[in-house]
């Protein structure tokens, strides 16, 4: 007799769903209310907030407000129907392409429906059985599901370590070898948990070197507006911007808004327009993202002091954060991880006590993102942010950790909250 899928995730509801009980509408799937800024509603009060990817500040900027209201009032959200492919392609969404890769200074540009959704496919299109993959381990879940869909081999190294690029991209070109394929190198420019930019120097310079014939693809989802002296991410900041093959960026982060982007030259777009399925088979865009879209990338490019105003706030709170004793990792980006020691109960005590005590709220990550008995906070600074939220927020660490230390979130449960899932 077969086993019944649904009694089996009754037993096994996965790494976090174990939880799902004891943690639901508090520490996952919490309701912030309000508007989209450094303060917010949590739970009927008001806290000041560092999880919100908001980067520069453009999710109530009033000129991105008007026209996200004008673009849905003139076009409402069914128009287009369809996806581009079929009926869903508009003059707006063109103009949208065609600023990017202006923006970008690359050849062409190729809008998506979702960064995740969007990722996942490119990889699928762009790599068949006979190709290999070179990965780096610390690579975000959309990268991994994409590979998923690879029917071909793949080899990953150890997070931003060249001596493991190095040998993994030798055990490639030996495999590509005896399959006739070709090698795509993946990476990120800003990853999203540590705050650390990928290598993509120290990447390129194998190539350069003759070493290794590989294309490099980078998903820069955070880089993108926040790094580089004009915002077109890690890839200007490093000098290699234009040794990146495919380059993904998305509008949830720096953009505050919905969709996402692939730069490369005119033929691989071309060709991603006809073979990536997400895309294909789904609907285009809706016009108020688009034009919304417009507007947000006309601020990034018009407005450096939104830019400068993120990094003012950003390096205030790390430099608070390494002069009071906090291990922030090697984060060169804006992204503000706060490692500490302890165990499960500890952390959601300690999160528990910023939210309700201190109304700082701010994302917890525990295992298995980061080893065993390590609590990573993780913040993400904005150019609403203001450097008397800095100051506040860094004396609360120093009071939480003092606390953590000496054993006062130690007990034999994590934290629970009840929660009214009606409302």
């Amino acid at each position: 007799m077969a086993l019944d899928i649904f009694e089996k995730i009754k037993v096994n509801r996965g790494p976090l769903g174990q939880y799902s009980k004891g943690v639901h509408g508090y520490f996952t799937f919490p309701k912030l209310e309000g508007e989209i800024g450094n303060k917010m509603i949590f739970r009927g009060k008001e806290c000041l907030i560092w999880s919100v990817n908001n980067y520069l500040g453009l999710a109530n900027h009033p000129e991105v407000r008007k026209a996200d209201a004008d673009s849905a009032a003139e076009w409402g959200l069914a128009y287009p129907m369809g996806s581009r492919m079929m009926t869903g392609q508009t003059s707006e969404h063109e103009a949208l392409e065609a600023e990017i890769s202006d923006f970008m200074q690359k050849e062409d540009t190729i809008l998506l429906n979702f960064g995740y959704q969007g990722m996942v496919s490119a990889i699928d299109s762009l790599v068949d059985r006979n190709d290999v993959i070179v990965y780096d381990s610390e690579s975000h879940a959309c990268i991994l599901d994409g590979m998923r869909l690879h029917a071909g081999k793949r080899f990953v190294f150890k997070h931003n370590d060249m001596d493991s690029f190095d040998k993994q991209m030798e055990r490639a070109t030996k495999y590509a070898a005896t399959t006739g394929g070709g090698i795509l190198v993946i990476t990120e420019g800003v990853f999203g948990m540590a705050g650390d930019q990928g290598r993509l120097k120290d990447i390129v310079e194998f190539r350069k070197s003759g070493k290794y014939d590989f294309r490099l693809f980078v998903d820069d989802a955070h880089g993108f507006g926040t790094v580089g002296q004009t915002g077109q991410g890690s890839g200007e900041e490093q000098g290699v911007h234009d040794e990146i093959d495919v380059l993904f960026g998305t509008f949830a982060k720096s953009m505050a808004s919905i969709g996402a982007f692939i730069c490369a030259e005119e033929h691989i777009v071309e060709y991603l327009r006809y073979n990536m399925r997400s895309q294909v088979f789904a609907k285009s865009l809706p016009m108020p993202l688009v034009v919304g879209a417009r507007k947000r990338l006309e601020l990034l490019r018009t407005k450096p002091e939104l830019k400068a105003n993120l990094w003012k706030i950003a390096k205030a709170l790390q430099k608070g954060l390494t002069d009071a004793g906090f291990d922030i990792g090697v984060t060169n980006s804006a992204v503000t991880p706060v490692f500490l020691k302890g165990n499960l109960a500890e952390a959601t005590n300690l999160t528990f006590d910023l939210r309700e005590n201190f109304n700082i709220f701010c994302s917890i990550v525990i295992y298995p993102v980061v080893p065993k008995d390590v609590i990573m906070l993780r913040l993400i600074p904005t150019a609403v942010h203001t450097l008397e939220d800095v100051n506040y927020t860094v004396e609360t660490f120093i009071k939480v950790k003092a606390k953590l230390d000496s054993g006062e979130y130690r007990t034999e449960e994590m934290a629970t909250v009840e929660v009214d899932k009606k409302k």
